[in-house]
């Protein structure tokens, strides 16, 4: 007997596969090897579940509804695939076995109905938060149980989307800044949003959700920062190699310290005019903070409606004209291609091709062979094609009272063929 012991361990020893040093080291480092990773997800900022605007707070609150809401949906499902799985094996032979089963009640009502609920539960709380949260609308709170006074009056703040950067324009105050944003702590802040030349995405997590900035167009959002401290801003939306680095910093301040902050950007003596803005429209990459002590106060508007550059027919001019039925035949030398979207300065493939009106009709001429022996009277099309842009400065302007301009009543429309 103490002959076959010693045998069949000899026997086991030689059977199993020897242990490799480094592996089995490796094996009981595991979980000290893991802790450093632990570590430095400690240091993660969660901002956008913990913000500091009411607004995104409430937008928060948004999100883990409805997560919690999917969560009694997913959560059963998935123990009870486990529990299927585990009850109904090979091995288990007290499992019922029931091949021809087919219905049951009162499972089809916790199939259709439990589903039913939550998404009637997801629909209220979207709607419901759709409309309280819209970009558009006017703050009625500014934290949760403190209502917005109505006689303080929302921080003005113009937002440009440049190529790469950010343009901050506080009208309130006469001042502009690049790749910095203030505001005091409770107030409300009225964005209004447009973009230069492409479309951007206006994101400050800690703040408010997002907003798209989009040229020739302006955009609102409203929101609310309750704490003090420096938050970050970028463009949610990808546009163009310098995208990465289009960012910037928010400062929550007291009202003294937002005082202090205007008075050092209008002590910086820098100003910013149209020009100015022509020049830093340019694309230019990783911007740093830049403060102007003046700014133009139609540059705006006129960055809104395309026409910074000097002598350039504004958007709400064309369309007023549009609307009171156009310039007719006198305009066609004009109807060149405009350069709106900066594709000479972007280098995009197209160019600034010129292009010119070959035939011209209207529902009461319709041939175009009458409207090309009209268009004959302007010049040739090579004459066309070396005429100058439209530049708002060559036709004289009609009446633009507004008892003149009426949008329900306009003029007959004329096709172009």
């Amino acid at each position: 007997m103490s002959n076959v012991v010693p045998e069949r361990v000899s026997l086991e020893a030689r059977t199993m596969p020897p242990q490799h040093p480094i592996r089995s080291t490796a094996r009981r480092l595991a979980p000290w090897i893991a802790l450093p990773a632990l570590a430095l997800l400690a240091g993660c900022n969660a901002v956008v579940l913990a913000p500091s605007g009411d607004v995104a707070a409430q937008q928060r609150d948004l999100l883990v509804i409805s997560t919690i809401l999917m969560l009694f949906i997913i959560i059963p499902v998935i123990a009870l695939v486990v529990i299927f799985a585990w009850k109904y094996r090979q091995s288990n032979k007290d499992a019922k076995y029931e091949p021809d089963w087919d219905h049951s009640t009162y499972l089809e009502v916790a199939i259709w109905g439990a589903p039913l609920l939550i998404i009637i539960c997801l629909g209220a709380v979207t709607w419901a938060g759709t409309h309280l949260l819209d970009p558009y609308r006017p703050l009625d709170r500014i934290a949760a149980g403190r209502p917005a006074e109505k006689t303080v009056k929302p921080l003005q703040v113009n937002v440009v989307a440049l190529d790469w950067k950010w343009l901050f324009i506080y009208p309130e105050y006469g001042i502009a800044t690049v790749n910095e944003l203030a505001a005091p702590v409770d107030r409300p802040i009225q964005f209004t949003i447009t973009s230069s030349s492409v479309m951007n995405s206006f994101y400050v997590p800690a703040l408010a959700g997002q907003i798209y900035a989009m040229p020739g167009m302006q955009t609102t959002l409203y929101g609310v920062i309750n704490k003090a401290g420096e938050y970050e801003g970028f463009s949610a939306n990808y546009s163009g190699s310098g995208f990465s680095g289009m960012r910037f910093k928010f400062h929550g301040q007291s009202q003294a310290g937002f005082d202090q902050w205007v008075s050092q950007v209008k002590s910086s003596g820098f100003a910013l005019d149209r020009d100015g803005y022509r020049r830093l429209e340019a694309p230019s990459e990783n911007v740093p903070a830049m403060r102007f002590a003046q700014v133009d106060s139609g540059l705006f508007s006129a960055i809104v409606n395309m026409c910074v550059e000097p002598g350039k027919m504004c958007m709400h001019e064309m369309e007023a004209i549009d609307a009171k039925g156009g310039l007719d035949m006198e305009s066609a030398h004009s109807m060149l291609a405009l350069t709106y979207d900066k594709t000479e300065r972007r280098g995009a493939v197209f160019g600034p091709t010129p292009t010119y009106v070959a035939t011209l009709c209207s529902p009461t001429d319709p041939e175009p062979a009458k409207a090309q022996t009209r268009l004959a009277s302007l010049g040739s099309p090579a004459d066309l094609a070396r005429s100058a842009p439209m530049m708002g400065a060559g036709l004289p302007r009609p009446d633009m009272s507004p008892a003149a301009f009426s949008p329900a009543a306009p003029s007959a429309p004329r096709a172009a063929s």
